[in-house]
């Protein structure tokens, strides 16, 4: 069977997931719908695929944030600790170009259906410019990213003023001299919270369980280099020392007004911050618990108090989302994720996903892992395991971390102990051709 691949999307997995088809000799196509390579990193003022806004840098340092092919001494050797969306562009666009990966990429293209044929091929329907088209692949990676299909909490009553999800928030101006709430406590909140109450008349944000919030920075390193130095304990011991760090050196939340974490650490995704409690303590930023009822333009929150706002931004996480399939085939979006590395389907053995797991720091170096052993096994060069389903299920049974129930939660990893599983199934000399090797070996065919 002649092997010809469809990988979708075009951001950091995809790009990396198209970079080593082609460095086996597959031949690969990458849709996306933007019109450059960069995936949500890709900012706007207007509402659409991209969910950064005008000042979002990265919460991991870029040591612990870069592809091995191409390091951020590769693209800018002066750059930040933490970059910035605009620094992230640019060095995916730069990997792209390093790699003669455009040739490659169907821009402005829109995946609209992925369906199984009954000799298990893919035949992918794509749109562009109002003119659908039809093409049959061998395998298909999906990358399109999961923060792009917001998730709105719902409560009872109704509120009149505004009310908007994090994913159309750009940048803080429109929101001058306003009455501000920001729902959530994750990273996006907090980061919403503070670039509003910079010009707003007044910001509140609320939380319905405990967050921790970590510098990132400790003792003058970037706190995931802290974590990597002591990745070598075992995780619940790491866990409960990370979590005495945090009490001697940032104190108790309820210091600050904030509600009390209640979960081991680990059981929730942990909020990298630097500016929140400072915001806090400055007056700039009001804790409030959860909300218990919209009535107008008030909110009722759980202790009985009630504030009038004109602008509530829910900061509440995302679908996990493939549009393209049949939710009969792939629905993902509520239930367990039973994906082998989070990467292999139990019985579809040409469906790939590539970066579809939310690592206790960055995603990248792992699906640059997970899309060399992916361009392996299609190569021929690597066998998947033959109890392959059984290993979904237990990768379910016993995650990285005992987390809470929430759709959230369905896919986290621990960044370090996944690399390390994703490279007992690579060779030690797995790592990448030079530029000019893969240049000469792809010739000049597209």
């Amino acid at each position: 069977m002649h092997k010809r691949v469809a990988v979708i999307g075009a951001g950091p997995s995809g790009i990396s997931a198209l970079k080593n088809l082609l460095d086996q000799g597959i031949e690969a196509i990458a849709f996306d719908r933007n019109s450059e390579v960069g995936g949500n990193w890709i900012f706007s003022e207007n509402e659409s695929h991209s969910s950064v806004f005008e000042t979002t840098h990265i919460i991991s340092s870029k040591t612990l944030s870069q592809f091995e092919d191409f390091t951020f001494d590769d693209f800018d050797p002066n750059i930040s600790d933490y970059p910035s969306h605009d620094e992230l562009r640019r060095y995916f666009q730069a990997y792209a170009r390093q790699f003669d990966l455009y040739p490659y990429i169907q821009f402005e293209t829109m995946v609209i259906s992925c369906k199984r044929l009954e000799n298990g091929e893919w035949l992918i329907c794509s749109e562009k410019e109002g003119v659908n088209h039809e093409e049959v692949f061998s395998h298909l990676v999906v990358c399109n990213g999961h923060h792009w299909n917001p998730r709105w909490p719902s409560y009872p009553g109704e509120f009149t003023g505004e009310f908007i999800h994090s994913h159309s928030f750009k940048k803080a101006a429109p929101f001058s001299d306003k009455r501000v709430l920001v729902i959530g406590g994750g990273n996006s909140a907090c980061d919403v919270a503070v670039e509003t109450s910079r010009v707003s008349a007044y910001t509140a944000i609320s939380w319905r369980r405990g967050y921790r919030i970590i510098p990132k920075f400790f003792f003058g390193k970037p706190s995931d280099i802290i974590g990597k130095n002591s990745s070598w304990i075992p995780t619940k011991l790491r866990t409960f020392f990370f979590d005495v760090l945090l009490k001697v050196l940032v104190g108790d939340n309820k210091l600050y007004g904030l509600r009390p974490v209640e979960t081991k650490f680990g059981e929730t995704h942990p909020t990298i911050n630097d500016e929140l409690l400072y915001k806090i303590r400055h007056g700039k930023v009001h804790p409030k618990l959860d909300i218990q009822r919209l009535e107008g333009k008030s909110v009722v929150f759980e202790d009985g108090s009630k504030e009038e706002y004109d602008t509530i931004i829910a900061c509440t996480g995302y679908y996990l989302s493939h549009p393209f399939f049949e939710r009969n085939l792939i629905d993902y979006s509520s239930g367990p994720v039973p994906l082998y590395l989070k990467m292999l389907h139990p019985s579809i053995e040409n469906l790939y996903f590539v970066g579809m797991f939310q690592p206790l720091g960055c995603i990248w170096p792992g699906a640059e892992l997970q899309a060399k052993i992916m361009a392996r096994e299609i190569a021929g060069k690597w066998e998947r395991p033959k109890n392959t389903p059984e290993l979904c299920q237990k990768e379910i049974e016993n995650p990285h971390y005992k987390q809470i129930n929430t759709p959230r939660h369905t896919i986290t990893v621990d960044y370090h102990r996944f690399k390390k599983e994703l490279l007992a199934h690579l060779p030690k000399d797995y790592v990448q051709k030079k530029p000019l090797e893969i240049s000469i070996s792809r010739g000049l065919d597209k």
